[in-house]
């Protein structure tokens, strides 16, 4: 096929992005932004893209930033039907033993009581109760080991990378695994055990979470409610995600997502926040305490809103100039107009506009030998795609591969070219002959006299 066809077209975002005066932007933060935490991630949650990284692949442990998996497991069973949230769940001797340890965060668990699936939920998910978390775990899995490996395929399944490398569940909780008791733990696991997941992981997983499943921030961004309420158990529970409007480091525009500590992992946070439709997702881990990692949150979710805003790349219907069609092969014409079929908009940073470019890339299974489309073709058919190429310093990967699309929209035909008669192709066919031996006299008559 002809190289022209495959890949073709560069053009200047500014040859066709219009009137880029009108465009207002927020006043920008500095240019340089980092963060204290050790390890910190930005991304755009509608389209994975990350914004700003920091160390991202280093496995650490993550504490209570775990339960954001057992949250998944738990709303895709509801959603498949597996388990219903007026369900009761039994209550092991085991499970309620842990719930009654009162130097872990906790709702208080009897095998003699009945507490219903959104019972237990609501308390991981606003309170870390840790016991209730081990509790759904064995309704959903029949096991607490079935439910561990389950997270750790899920983990794999949801493109979080490799286990052990990546991730690692050891349990549901994100506590050191002492805490299990030790004939519900996962074979292969010690005591001294805990959950471990690079900070790319732990993203990626609240990426998931948000879009697969978004009424988790129903729940999540509960500031208190009460557990058991006018029940001799009824226990008060405070959101630990103080960054919550209502709480102490409240922050206007947060609506999760989870919170974890244990004396290896310190103190770190996944949340998100949505401001004006655009909505963040944050990561850090590592901070010294409670304050820092919501400051260090805060600081990020700040720099993501006011310098990066989403913005239209092209409008339906867009056209390079001198590329609006393209030949046609056997057909009763001999070309056909093309366009993209949808606008297409992207999360970039304020200020880089002239940094982009666009770039038509056509499928070749479309295309003859002379990169002509083959007739008969149909109004709407999309023979290729528009690629968005950015030319700046800033390493804007996207937090799973498929996200990549985002950035792209499809090249069609704006009409439909029907397959010329057998007369016409011969007709066709004889003028191309005679038309090549005029060329040749021609050119053997210039060699005579040049």
């Amino acid at each position: 096929m002809n190289k022209n066809i495959s890949k073709v077209i560069i053009a200047s975002f500014l040859s066709f992005l219009l009137l880029m005066s009108t465009f207002s932007f927020p006043a920008q933060t500095k240019a340089n932004f980092d963060t204290n935490a050790y390890n910190g991630i930005l991304l755009d949650a509608e389209t994975g893209k990350i914004l700003f990284q920091k160390n991202i692949d280093v496995l650490l442990p993550i504490a209570s930033m775990s339960k954001m998996m057992s949250e998944y497991l738990v709303l895709e069973a509801i959603n498949t039907g597996r388990i219903k949230w007026d369900q009761t769940v039994p209550i092991s001797t085991e499970v309620a033993a842990v719930s009654h340890n009162t130097t872990l965060s906790n709702v208080h668990l009897r095998i003699d009581e009945q507490y219903t699936v959104k019972e237990l939920y609501e308390s991981v998910a606003i309170y870390s109760a840790n016991g209730a978390t081990m509790a759904l775990a064995e309704l959903i899995s029949g096991s607490y080991p079935a439910f561990i490996k389950l997270m750790n395929e899920t983990a794999s399944n949801l493109g979080m990378g490799q286990e052990g490398q990546d991730f690692k569940f050891v349990n549901s909780t994100g506590l050191p695994n002492k805490y299990v008791p030790a004939n519900m733990r996962y074979e292969g696991t010690s005591e001294s055990d805990e959950n471990l997941m690079t900070a790319r992981a732990t993203a990626t997983l609240a990426f998931k979470l948000i879009n697969d499943y978004p009424e988790v921030l129903e729940t999540a961004s509960i500031p208190r409610k009460n557990f058991k309420e006018g029940t001799a158990d009824q226990i008060f529970m405070e959101n630990w995600n103080f960054m919550l409007p209502e709480l102490v480091y409240g922050f206007e525009y947060t609506d999760g997502l989870k919170t974890g500590f244990t004396n290896a992992a310190g103190y770190c946070f996944t949340g998100t926040a949505l401001k004006n439709g655009q909505r963040v997702i944050t990561v850090v881990m590592k901070t010294d305490s409670i304050k820092e990692r919501f400051d260090e949150t805060k600081r990020m979710m700040d720099y993501g809103f006011n310098n990066f805003s989403k913005q239209q790349i092209t409008p339906a219907g867009f056209q390079i100039e001198g590329f609006e069609t393209l030949a046609v092969s056997k057909g009763k014409e001999r070309e056909v107009a093309i366009s993209t079929a949808e606008d297409l908009a992207i999360m970039m940073k304020n200020g880089e506009e002239e940094l982009y470019s666009v770039e038509f890339i056509f499928d070749e299974s479309f295309f003859d030998e002379e990169g002509k489309l083959v007739a008969p073709l149909e109004k709407g058919q999309q023979v290729g795609y528009m690629q968005v190429n950015y030319h700046g310093d800033i390493n804007h990967e996207f937090i799973i591969s498929e996200a990549a699309a985002s950035e792209q929209v499809a090249v069609i035909l704006n009409e439909s070219v029907e397959k010329a008669g057998w007369f016409s192709l011969t007709m066709r066919a004889i003028g191309g002959f005679f038309s090549g031996i005029w060329t040749s006299v021609a050119n053997a008559v210039k060699g005579i006299f040049s």
